[in-house]
């Protein structure tokens, strides 16, 4: 059980509901997939979103290798956590598949103005930022933009919007070779 890799979703403003690729992945195989826990989907709160990824990775460590995934604020939430943790603590995290990262620079939701700045400091692990040229939430510019700073491959989709529950992806197996590929 030692080589056992735990994906861990982390969902953004007010969660991923029954229809999300999210959701889906984890009833898919809810032993390999955990969602982290927010106190508080609809009044996100830096720190303590932070401090929920920080306590979900160092449970799951127990348990073997990391992959972080990510979707919209839950992007911003990993690079906060990237940037205000010892490297030793990111050191258990073997990848991390970041889809449709939400520019809360230029959002205009006054409940994500908390994670203003987002953060870009280098991620020390591989990761793969998402993005569809349509998404409302950021650009393409910024995508590749957050992608640069992080270190991380940039991949943009079809025009899927959102990459959410909206954009009808269903299981999005695209998404799963993504995964995969990390």
């Amino acid at each position: 059980m030692a080589d056992r890799v735990t994906y861990l979703v982390l969902p953004g403003y007010e969660s991923s509901g029954p229809e999300h690729w999210q959701t889906r992945w984890e009833e898919a195989d809810p032993a390999a997939f955990r969602r982290v826990q927010q106190e508080d989907w609809d009044h996100p709160e830096p720190k303590a979103w932070v401090a929920a990824v920080d306590a979900a990775v160092a449970a799951a460590a127990a348990d073997g290798p990391v992959v972080l995934v990510a979707h919209s604020l839950g992007c911003a939430t990993v690079a906060r956590w990237v940037a205000s943790v010892p490297a030793e603590r990111t050191a258990v995290v073997r990848g991390a598949l970041l889809v449709a990262p939400a520019d809360i620079d230029n959002a205009d939701v006054p409940e994500l103005f908390g994670f203003r700045p987002v953060a870009r400091e280098p991620f020390p692990f591989p990761a793969v930022v998402v993005n569809s040229p349509d998404d409302p939430w950021v650009t393409p510019e910024r995508g590749r933009g957050f992608a640069e700073a992080w270190g991380a491959q940039y991949v943009e989709t079809g025009p899927h919007g959102h990459l959410n529950s909206a954009s009808g992806l269903g299981d999005w197996p695209e998404g799963r070779k993504l995964l995969a590929g990390l």
